[in-house]
Formats: C-alpha cells, sequence, structure tokens
C-alpha cells in the first residue's frame, strides 16, 4: 500500500514520486480508504431512524472520530470495526465499496456527485460546519481539483485497495476455522491482531496534516501514560522515517524520534532528533510566531535544557552540567523564571549524581528558601511540610492537573516512608492507585503508567515485604513487571524494589551468599545501596575489616552529599559493628551522633531504631534497668509503624533485658520475670516466623530452653532444644555470643 501512496499522482505535493514542497501545505487529499469512510458516512446518512438502534448508532457515532483523525487502516480492519458497532451497517457498506470498485470509473464520479446532497434541503443530513460536515467539504474539494490521470490512478488504487481487503477477509475466515478446529482459537486471535496491527503500520503512506498531528499526539500520549500500548520501538520509528521522508522538516517527528529513542537507551540518535527538533523549530520560526521576538531564544535555552538532562538519563553529568549552566545563563538573559526553575530542579537531580554538583545546588536553593518553599530534609515537620503541601495541592485540584496530583501523592507517600509513618504512606499509596485520571487521554488510556504510579506501586511492595506479605508483596511486583516493561524508561524503580526484597529475604534466611550475589544488581541500579548491601554481608559473614573500611569509606561518601538517611543507616552499621567485636563502648558515641541526626531531621522511626541501639549497648555493659526504661521510649513507634522484623528484634530485647534484670530478684519474683520474658520471646518468635527469619528464631528458641531450664519446665525445655539443634544443623552459625546480637 506504501508504493501505492507513493506513486499516486493525485498527491499535489508530489510529482513522479519526488517531493517538491511541504507535504502539509494541503490539510488532506482523498485515498481509498477515505472513500471507504465516506461510503460509511453516506449509508449512515441513508439509513433511516428505526434501521438503528440508539445503541449502535452510539458506538457508530464513537467510532467516527478516529476514523476521521487516524492513519489509513486496511479495509479489512475497517470492516471489523464497524461490524462491531453495527453489523447491519456494515453489510450494507460492503456492497457499496464493492459494486463501486468491481464496477466502471463513472460509478465513483457519480458517487462524488451525490456527496453535496447531503448539505442541501432545509433539513440537511449534515451540517456544513460540523466535524462530519468539514470532512466532507475537504474530500469534495479534494476531489475536485484532481486531473483525469490522477481520477484514473485514484480508482485503480481504490480496486487494489479492495481486492487486498477481501484477500485478507478470506485469510482471517480461514484462520478462524482453523483455529477452532484445533482448540486454541484465543492463542490465534492475539496473533491475528499483531498481524494486522503491523499490517497497518506498513500501509500507511504519506499522511495528511491533521491525521499526522493525530498520529504523534496519540503516540506521544501513549508513551507518556501507557508505553505499552504505544507502536513497538521498531515500528514506532519507521512511522516516523516514514513521514519524515515526505516533510523533514516536520519538527514534532523529531521529538517524537527523540522519545522513542529513550525508549531503547540509543543516546546517539536521540542527541541527533532532540538538536533536529530545535534547529527546525527555528528555521519554521514556528517559536517567533507564537512567542514574538522571544522565540528564538525561547528555543535555544529549552534546547540547552533538554540537552542536558539527556545527557544526565545517560549518565554524563559533567556534559549535563555544562548544558544546564547555558541554558541558566541564556533564561537569567531573558529573565526567564520558568526554565530556571526547570534547571533548578535538574540542578537538584545532578546534586544527587555528581559530589562536586551539590555546592551550585545548594548556591541555588537559596531563592527557593527565599520564596519559602518546603523541603523534607530541611527538618520540618511532618504537619508544616504536609500544610505547604496541601497550598499546593489546592490548586492541582483547582484546575484539575491530574498529573501533578500524581506526583504530589507519590511524593507524600515517600515523606511519610521517611517519616517512619507506614501506615499514613500505605493510605497515600492506596490512594493513588484507585485515583481516576482527571486527564483526558486518547483510545481510553487510563493515566496509571506514569513515574508517580509506579514509584507508589513499588513502595506498596516494599511495605507488604516488610510486613511478611511476601505473596502480596510478589503479586504487586507481577503487576509492575506486565505495566512496565524492562525496556521502558520506570522500569529500574521495580528493578531495584525487586532486587531489596529478594536481597532482606536471603539475608533473614542466613543465606548470605544469595544475598552476595544480589548486591551486584542493587549496586548497577543504585551504587550508594549496593555498597551499603554489600558491607551489610561481609559484617553477617564476620569479615569485619573489611565491612568497617566499606563502611567509612561510605559514611565519607554520605556526609558529602548530604544524604541523611543513608548517614543514619550506616552509623547504626557501624555501632553494630563495634559491639559485635565486643567494643560497646565505642559503639556509644557513634549512636548519640546517629539519634541527634534523626531528632535533627525529624526522622521518627530512624531515631527509635537508634534507641533500640542504645538500649542494646546499655545491656552489654551491664545496666540492663536503664536499657529497659529506654526500651519503652522507643517500643511504641516500633510496633505501631515498625517492620515485623523489627517488632521482633524489640521484643526479643526486652526479654533479654527482663531476664537480666532477674538476676537479683526475689526466687518468687525472678520466676514472675521469667515467666514474662518467655511470653515476650514467643511474641518475637511470632515476629520472625512471619519473614521465615530462621536465624533469629534459632536464637529466640535457644534463649527459652535456658530459661525453662532454670524453670525445671523439662518438658518445654526439651521441646525448644530439639527445634534449636534442627535450626543450628541446618544454618551455619553466626560466631558471636547470642548477647551480643541484636
Amino acid at each position: 500500500m506504501a508504493s501505492v501512496h507513493e506513486s499516486l499522482y493525485f498527491n499535489p505535493m508530489m510529482t513522479n514520486g519526488v517531493v517538491h514542497a511541504n507535504v502539509f501545505g494541503i490539510k488532506d487529499w482523498v485515498t481509498p480508504y477515505k472513500i471507504a469512510v465516506l461510503v460509511l458516512l453516506n449509508e449512515m446518512g441513508r439509513t433511516g431512524e428505526g434501521a438503528v438502534s440508539l445503541l449502535e448508532r452510539r458506538k457508530l457515532n464513537q467510532l467516527l472520530l478516529p476514523l476521521l483523525q487516524g492513519p489509513d487502516i486496511t479495509l479489512s480492519k475497517l470492516y471489523k470495526l464497524i461490524e462491531d458497532s453495527c453489523p447491519q451497517l456494515a453489510n450494507s457498506v460492503q456492497i457499496r465499496i464493492k459494486l463501486m470498485a468491481e464496477g466502471e470509473l463513472k460509478d465513483m464520479e457519480q458517487f462524488f456527485d451525490d456527496l453535496s446532497d447531503s448539505f442541501s434541503g432545509t433539513d440537511p443530513e449534515v451540517h456544513k460546519t460540523s466535524v462530519v460536515g468539514l470532512f466532507l467539504r475537504h474530500m469534495i474539494l479534494a476531489y475536485s481539483k484532481l486531473s483525469f490521470s490522477q481520477v484514473f490512478k485514484l480508482y485503480t488504487a481504490l480496486q487494489q485497495y479492495f481486492q487486498n481487503g477481501e484477500k485478507k477477509t478470506v485469510e482471517d475466515t480461514e484462520m478462524e476455522l482453523t483455529s477452532r478446529e484445533e482448540g486454541e482459537r484465543k492463542m490465534e486471535k492475539e496473533e491475528l491482531d499483531v498481524s494486522v496491527r503491523e499490517e497497518e503500520v506498513s500501509c500507511s503512506g504519506p499522511l495528511s496534516q491533521k491525521q499526522a498531528e493525530f498520529f504523534l499526539s496519540q503516540q506521544a500520549s501513549l508513551l507518556k501514560n501507557d508505553e505499552t500500548k504505544a507502536l513497538t520501538p521498531a515500528s514506532l520509528q519507521k512511522e516516523l522515517n516514514n513521514l519524515l521522508k515526505f516533510n523533514p522538516d516536520f519538527a514534532e517527528a523529531h521529538y517524537l524520534s527523540y522519545l522513542n529513542n529513550l525508549r531503547v537507551q540509543d543516546v546517539f540518535s536521540s542527541t541527533h532528533s532532540l538538536l533536529h527538533y530545535f534547529d527546525r523549530l527555528i528555521l519554521t520560526g514556528a517559536e517567533s510566531k507564537s512567542n514574538g521576538e522571544e522565540g528564538y531564544g525561547r528555543s535555544l535555552r529549552y534546547a540547552a535544557l533538554n540537552l542536558a538532562a539527556l545527557h544526565c538519563r545517560f549518565g554524563h553529568y559533567q556534559q549535563a552540567e555544562l548544558a544546564l549552566q547555558e541554558a541558566i545563563r541564556i533564561a537569567q538573559e531573558s529573565n526567564d523564571h520558568v526554565c530556571l526553575q526547570h534547571c533548578l530542579s535538574w540542578l537538584y537531580v545532578l546534586g544527587q549524581k555528581r559530589s562536586d554538583s551539590y555546592v551550585l545546588l545548594e548556591h541555588s536553593v537559596k531563592k527557593a528558601v527565599h520564596f519559602g518553599l518546603p523541603r523534607a530534609f530541611a527538618g520540618k515537620t511532618a504537619n508544616k511540610l504536609m500544610d505547604a503541601l496541601k497550598d499546593s495541592d489546592l490548586l492541582h485540584w483547582k484546575h484539575s492537573l491530574s498529573e501533578l496530583i500524581d506526583i504530589s501523592i507519590a511524593q507524600k507517600t515517600a515523606i511519610w516512608r521517611l517519616y517512619g509513618r507506614s501506615t499514613m504512606a500505605l493510605q497515600q499509596a492506596q490512594m493513588l492507585l484507585s485515583m481516576n485520571s482527571l486527564e483526558s487521554v486518547n483510545s481510553g488510556v487510563q493515566q496509571n503508567n506514569t513515574e508517580s504510579f509506579a514509584v507508589a506501586l513499588c513502595h506498596l511492595a516494599e511495605l507488604h515485604a516488610e510486613q511478611g506479605c511476601f505473596a502480596a508483596a510478589a503479586e504487586v511486583l507481577k503487576h509492575l513487571k506486565e505495566r512496565f516493561p524492562p525496556n521502558t524508561q520506570h522500569a529500574q524503580l521495580w528493578m531495584l524494589c525487586d532486587q531489596k526484597i529478594q536481597f532482606d529475604r536471603a539475608m533473614n534466611d542466613g543465606k548470605y551468599h544469595l544475598a552476595d550475589s544480589l548486591v551486584t544488581g542493587i549496586t548497577a541500579l543504585n551504587g550508594i545501596e549496593g555498597v551499603y548491601r554489600k558491607a551489610v554481608v561481609l559484617q553477617a559473614q564476620n569479615q569485619m575489616s573489611e565491612a568497617h573500611k566499606l563502611l567509612q569509606k561510605l559514611l565519607t561518601y554520605c556526609q558529602k552529599l548530604k544524604n541523611t538517611e543513608m548517614v543514619i543507616s550506616v552509623l547504626l552499621s557501624v555501632a553494630e559493628l563495634y559491639w559485635r567485636s565486643s567494643s560497646p563502648t565505642i559503639a556509644m558515641p557513634v549512636l548519640l551522633q546517629a539519634l541527634a541526626l534523626s531528632k535533627e531531621y525529624r526522622l521518627q522511626y530512624l531515631a527509635s531504631e537508634t534507641v533500640l541501639n542504645l538500649a542494646f549497648a546499655q545491656l552489654i555493659l551491664g545496666i540492663p534497668e536503664q536499657a529497659l526504661t529506654l526500651l519503652h521510649m522507643a517500643i511504641e513507634p516500633i510496633l505501631a509503624d515498625g517492620a515485623i522484623l523489627d517488632k521482633g528484634r524489640a521484643m526479643f530485647l526486652v526479654a533479654k533485658c527482663q531476664v537480666a534484670s532477674a538476676a537479683s530478684y526475689d526466687p518468687p519474683k525472678k520466676a514472675e520475670a521469667l515467666e514474662a520474658a518467655i511470653e515476650n520471646l514467643n511474641e518475637a518468635k511470632n515476629y520472625f516466623a512471619k519473614v521465615d527469619c530462621k536465624e533469629r528464631i534459632r536464637d529466640v528458641v535457644y534463649f527459652q530452653a535456658r530459661l525453662y531450664h532454670t524453670l525445671g519446665k523439662t518438658q518445654e525445655r526439651n521441646r525448644c532444644a530439639m527445634l534449636f539443634r534442627q535450626l543450628h544443623q541446618e544454618l551455619p552459625s553466626h560466631g558471636v555470643p547470642l548477647i551480643n546480637h541484636l
């Protein structure tokens, strides 16, 4: 079909297959597909009100707009679309096209002559200013301008179009019968749909201006909102190349080519397309017409900004910083505050990627502080930060800015997790997932494939995994993999989430070799997280010196980046390393430093975990009473919002402190304290069982066996001892005294 389009001389912009002018100088021209659509419109006008039901007419009306705006499709596909809406009308359209294609040229001439009757009379079938009316008038005008040779070529193309459609219909029928006999109708139908789609791509010729604009806007919307429903990268690039062959100066096509190349991480082609887009934008004068004298400069500064974003995405941070500085310079000269705010956001991204860019970021943030823009890491309380976000949310809801609403809710989910409120984070994530898109998206696409949606789902998977609901977390990850395939731009989010959950499960199960193998994948997705987890594995394998060196390097790097959350986590790991090396006194200043940072930045959950570690250090130093008092301060937030593993650790520590405190009690009071400790150990064991943490269950049953032996309960002691023996044979020993393991 592409060759038919290229050989048609009735396209006024082509002579002997060579484009001599902008093909979009003419808004529309006649093609065999559009003749078929005209037949459909004519049949709809001729069909009486009673012949077509109200529901069928409504479906037909909904079908018309995509048919008028979209690219040309095969005749068999058109028949199928009409048949799904109104089978009776599909049969009439098929007969009319068959009579015209198998008749003579005068039949097509007569058909176009009769189209003008649609506007005649006091009550015309079609209004001239309606969408259908404008389409009919464009087609009639375009047909009337054709020479005789062009009309003859159009009729020849119509015959070929009809023959291909008939051949495809016969093939479809045979395939359906074969699949029905084999009992695999569903699978064959899916393959058939794919083949039809690919044929549509290959049969499309030069598009009119409206068709091209509709195609580009539709594919751009799909890439933004639902990438899985867009054309494959190869098919889309083929279409864009075909479009640019007829109009090389079509700037929007170059930009969509840039987005498409980003999908496959093609740095050369994406840079090439991006530069061509802004070159064409300046050459065509489109920016100057819409923005006056500012058009040229506006294109230059946004070209530099987009180039910076492109380099940052591919990890070229030095080039990204140079391009960003150029964008800032031009934006400052033009006093463009909007562009400067975009530059500020990318400076923040560069500040995370490059340590030496943080100075530039701090300088730029002063302006944000001057205007009172909220920042979570500024140490604001949760209520003040949420009040600041509420003010911006009011504007988002007022103007129905659905994308910004989704981003805001995803930010709140992350902020509540940062503050250690898992219940609130879960509520925000569920709110985002239950929302319907407020933005009108083409092709019935819901706005649920954006980055905010992926972030919310990742938080949801991690929250379920923390509570031991690994089956639910696996279902969420499965949905993420289907919604964001590995080649999509947001797939790295769920990849990192999946690797972290697998790592935690391997560590809980004592499979350190498996956890070590996962570190490589985590490091590829997030370098800081990967190094931290490598240190955790080394520490679990009792390679203390290697773990200490790694943690010290990571601590220095994170302090330079001002990554407060990771700094606190590293400090806690360093403290654990000290007391496992029988140096609890050295661990105390480290823990106090972590506690000060947690309090300063209002990170409640990390503060509670730090207090838990302080209590454990006091227990090792021989002051269990003070440790028990300190525990009562930290245990409530952990039991309310903490992970299952942390709840178990807290209850285990309470039991240890109770046993240590009971050493000086009278025998009746001591027996009562030991019974209370056993109850807490049972609760801790239940928590550890939910996350399948066999190593900690082994420690608990060992402790229970000792307590039962002290109380003289032989049967319970033997049961715990047998369970300990089974777990001890299954798991390797951690090689440190039990009291030094939190």
